[in-house]
């Protein structure tokens, strides 16, 4: 089904801030920063077992709780199972090693299995506190593994992950499922199946104002020849889109903070917030069903849903366009 029948709105809700993120955030600010997205009017949330070893997805849970079920939809994700024993190493999650070092202490595996992605399920829903799933992502395949190694791990999601979550689709136990990732090549190898076919998939960190050149090239025309649509996860490239000091994942180099600074002149000069440029941005593709930024304090969602909603004049899309500071080929607010 298409991703754009099931959202609820353009404007998502991204979690993986309440897993600890780069600190430890108290609960009573996790709860009602969750809170403050629903009562910005946010129906759409999105998670994962790997945020903070399930703390990301208690916490949204207990905020939920007591919201219709009905009135909003959920997604998570599967390919990380978090055991019930403690970790007593420094796991190696590769270039997102470090992220969630404040998190619950259990383990987490690696797998993307059939049995494992039951499992997934079976413990996301219960650390929810809900019955269903709406979307399901298989998240990370090309994360950890270097080299080709990551194409085994594609293999083992592609019998198993992959046709878990096509079957629960069919059986209407889930309404779509896709691929989380923040690289291209998973996606693109998936839409070239024959089968199982994703509904959609969640990227993140590769269409933003800093980074969107290679799905441009490859991953979005392929994506819209299919009818596959896109949730735009990371709008503000780890942070230094809003503020922070953080670009995928790690302090942000010199380069990239010279560009952001560049974007953020130019906003200056036209009376637009770097916000409201970044989400307008990555919602312009065609492909895009909606944004998930994260948060973690109650008053960035009130600065996210305003952003969303500001009126960025057409100019200020033209000189940033001249200026290089996007693709020729990236379609923009108000093009014809």
């Amino acid at each position: 089904m298409s991703l754009k029948k099931i959202l609820p709105g353009r404007l998502g809700f991204g979690t993986a801030p309440l897993g600890n993120m780069f600190r430890a955030i108290p609960d009573d600010e996790a709860r009602a920063t969750v809170q403050a997205a629903w009562d910005h009017g946010i129906r759409f949330y999105d998670t994962a077992p790997f945020y903070g070893a399930g703390l990301a997805e208690e916490r949204l849970g207990e905020v939920l709780a007591d919201k219709p079920r009905d009135a909003y939809v959920l997604s998570t994700k599967v390919g990380r199972v978090i055991l019930d024993e403690h970790e007593t190493s420094t796991p190696d999650f590769g270039e997102k090693g470090g992220l969630f070092e404040h998190g619950n202490p259990n383990k987490i595996l690696h797998e993307w299995t059939a049995d494992a992605t039951e499992r997934s399920i079976e413990g996301s829903l219960k650390r929810l506190g809900t019955d269903r799933l709406d979307i399901v992502w298989v998240h990370d395949i090309a994360q950890d593994f270097h080299g080709d190694a990551w194409l085994g791990k594609f293999e083992e999601a592609r019998t198993g992950a992959f046709r878990v979550l096509s079957r629960l689709r069919d059986e209407g136990v889930i309404k779509a499922w896709g691929l989380g990732v923040n690289k291209t090549e998973p996606i693109e190898l998936t839409l070239g199946l024959d089968e199982p076919r994703p509904d959609g998939f969640l990227l993140a960190g590769r269409y933003t104002l800093l980074d969107h050149g290679h799905a441009l090239q490859r991953l979005l025309p392929m994506a819209q020849e299919q009818g596959v649509d896109m949730v735009v996860g990371g709008p503000y490239s780890s942070g230094v889109l809003a503020g922070g000091s953080h670009f995928e994942y790690q302090q942000a180099p010199a380069a990239i903070v010279e560009r952001v600074e560049r974007i953020k002149a130019l906003a200056s000069r036209h009376g637009v917030s770097i916000k409201a440029a970044a989400l307008q941005f990555s919602l312009a593709h065609p492909a895009s069903a909606a944004v998930i930024p994260g948060a973690t304090r109650p008053s960035r969602i009130a600065e996210d849903t305003a952003a969303l909603n500001e009126s960025v004049p057409a100019a200020f899309w033209t000189d940033l366009r001249a200026a290089g500071l996007v693709s020729e080929a990236a379609p923009l607010p108000g093009d014809a």
